[in-house]
């Protein structure tokens, strides 16, 4: 996947080793174990017929996540020298203010990580819990195990199946609309 400019979001799949953290390359929301906090809400979803209480919790903790994340790619680019030497994520032939590159990394985020994080993946757990359920209700003889817990099984292991195309599919929608405006 080559990485769009503006787009301060992508995440690594595995952390960065000692070196790459050193470089001042490390984003704490995107190389360690707090970003697992993105994938709260689809967790929740997953259980939400067992504990209908932690689905909204589990919602301000994803976008929680998320507006941290925004709030320290915009950092990131307030950080960037005005010689040009690069501390953030800017791009060198940007010729906009350091303020206005913020804000643009800021929104990019922001909107990337709802899309990415929160609203999709939620619909999709919840789509698939939904009908997991609807499925074993209607199955006779099943047991009242598998009718109560296969809907939340379903929701928890389709999780690593679905992260990487709905990464793939807003990043492309992204690139060919927002991105395209910000950059003009």
């Amino acid at each position: 996947m080559t990485k769009h400019p503006m787009a301060t979001h992508l995440h690594q799949d595995a952390p960065k080793s000692d070196d790459e953290q050193k470089l001042g390359n490390y984003n704490i929301f995107r190389d360690s174990l707090l970003r697992y906090c993105g994938y709260a809400n689809e967790v929740g979803e997953s259980f939400r017929y067992q504990y209908p209480k932690f689905v909204a919790p589990s919602y301000a903790l994803a976008f929680g996540y998320c507006l941290a994340d925004s709030i320290s790619a915009g950092y990131q680019e307030l950080s960037v020298k005005e010689d040009g030497e690069d501390e953030g994520t800017s791009n060198k032939h940007d010729t906009r203010s350091k303020e206005t590159r913020a804000a643009i990394a800021f929104f990019d985020t922001l909107l990337w990580q709802s899309l990415a994080s929160v609203a999709i993946p939620g619909g999709v757990i919840n789509t698939i819990v939904r009908a997991t359920r609807f499925t074993v209700a209607r199955t006779a003889g099943l047991p009242l195990a598998v009718t109560t817990w296969a809907p939340t099984v379903m929701g928890l292991g389709s999780i690593p199946f679905i992260i990487h195309p709905i990464d793939e599919c807003v990043d492309f929608a992204l690139d060919n609309s927002t991105r395209k405006l910000l950059e003009s």
